[in-house]
């Protein structure tokens, strides 16, 4: 399996267009070659590119911020004496400065499949700003982790936020390459756009189920640690948005959740009693730990471990969105005084719940919150939503 990087850097055939061209490069840590190379030092390599600048998403270029929402600054590269612009700092969006200092962006990002993470929406900004400007976007495509499920409500209109790029359902089920085209065509986008497209890419093969076993695992972001989190991550993520602990600060984020003031064992039973059938292709164990930092620091935790790995995992099977639905639900009817919302200005969204903002709208939380309502509620509001979205994304698949 060749990702788009690997296979710009062995065909001269595929560079030839950009013979002559400044170019630019988006990356983050994970923007390596298979020998692992970062991909702004490969391509600086080639005697045919001629890099003029460098972009860096949340994070930054190389990995320069830990923790959440923390921005990151422009800077020159000191090897190559070129600039790198942050679209996680003053700006989210490409100004017209910085789109003066390419004529081609090559977008090499490794995504985890869910339509919170970060990088999609930057995809959509710089796929707009070069629409604008006359430049061309080249994906250099790289594995959905997660693999061709889709799961979730879908974005409502009105919610679009910098975690909220259009209405998608949260776990979408495509490459960022795929992504691209699906975004040019929803907005109507008249950008020349091409998609160095991967080589032997299975996402329905087993083990991996859309991440090659073969393919050493680098943290796109620095609490994105292993393959186990990106299959739980469309499902965790909401742990942003309510009081509970999601492992930030231990050294297995985002595959867990927990506080001191939570009975873990009694959850795992409550949940099993309200939907055991959507706790089926992984599995649950109790846990306990004390984050370093963040939510809870300090303080040990009751917490839940999702193993979406190993024996226990069922490609087919397995609702990570659906499971900490659940787990919020269970808690809820546990504890239905329990403070567990958060409330603060989530990735600059203002007057907004931060869970309302990660699930596109407030129909999660207010499910949660319902005394009344029943699992198969949320299935009657979501399940129409997936078959929609699973029917549009049709026409922009490029791996079958």
């Amino acid at each position: 399996m060749k990702n788009g990087i690997d296979r710009l850097i062995a065909d001269p055939s595929l560079r030839a267009p950009l013979v002559g061209k400044r170019v630019a490069l988006l990356a983050h840590p994970a923007s390596v070659t298979a020998e692992l190379t970062h991909s702004l030092d490969a391509l600086a390599a080639l005697p045919d590119i001629r890099l003029s600048s460098a972009f860096g998403p949340q994070h930054g270029l190389r990995g320069d911020k830990q923790d959440n929402m923390m921005e990151s600054p422009d800077f020159t590269d000191p090897a190559l004496g070129i600039p790198v612009f942050s679209l996680y700092g003053e700006v989210r969006r490409p100004t017209a400065a910085m789109m003066d200092s390419f004529d081609v962006l090559l977008f090499d990002l490794q995504d985890l499949g869910c339509r919170i993470y970060t990088f999609v929406t930057t995809l959509l900004y710089v796929l707009e700003e070069s629409a604008k400007h006359g430049k061309s976007v080249w994906v250099l495509d790289r594995p959905n982790p997660a693999g061709r499920p889709v799961e979730g409500l879908s974005l409502r209109p009105g919610w679009e936020s910098f975690v909220g790029a259009g209405p998608m359902p949260m776990r979408h089920g495509l490459t960022l390459g795929e992504l691209g085209h699906w975004f040019i065509a929803h907005y109507g986008l008249d950008v020349n756009y091409r998609v160095i497209a991967m080589e032997g890419w299975e996402p329905e093969a087993a083990p991996g189920f859309g991440w090659p076993v073969d393919r050493l695992w680098i943290n796109p972001s620095p609490n994105a640690p292993n393959l186990n989190m990106a299959r739980a991550y469309s499902g965790t993520v909401m742990l942003e948005g309510a009081t509970l602990s999601e492992g930030r600060g231990t050294t297995r984020p985002l595959e867990l959740f927990g506080a001191p003031d939570i009975d873990a064992r009694a959850v795992i039973a409550e949940m099993r009693a309200l939907a055991p059938q959507w706790l089926e292709g992984c599995a649950l164990r109790e846990c306990w730990f004390e984050p370093t930092f963040h939510k809870h620091v300090g303080r040990q935790c009751a917490g839940v471990h999702i193993h979406a790995e190993g024996g226990f995992y069922d490609h087919a099977a397995f609702r990570p969105w659906r499971l900490q639905a659940l787990a919020f639900k269970a808690i809820r009817r546990l504890y239905p005084d329990y403070e567990l919302w958060r409330d603060f200005p989530y990735e600059y969204e203002f007057g907004k719940l931060p869970i309302d903002v990660i699930n596109g709208s407030p129909l999660l939380r207010e499910w949660v919150d319902d005394a009344a309502a029943t699992p198969a509620d949320l299935d009657a509001l979501t399940a129409p939503d997936e078959r929609a979205w699973k029917e549009e994304r049709g026409a922009h698949l490029l791996y079958r």
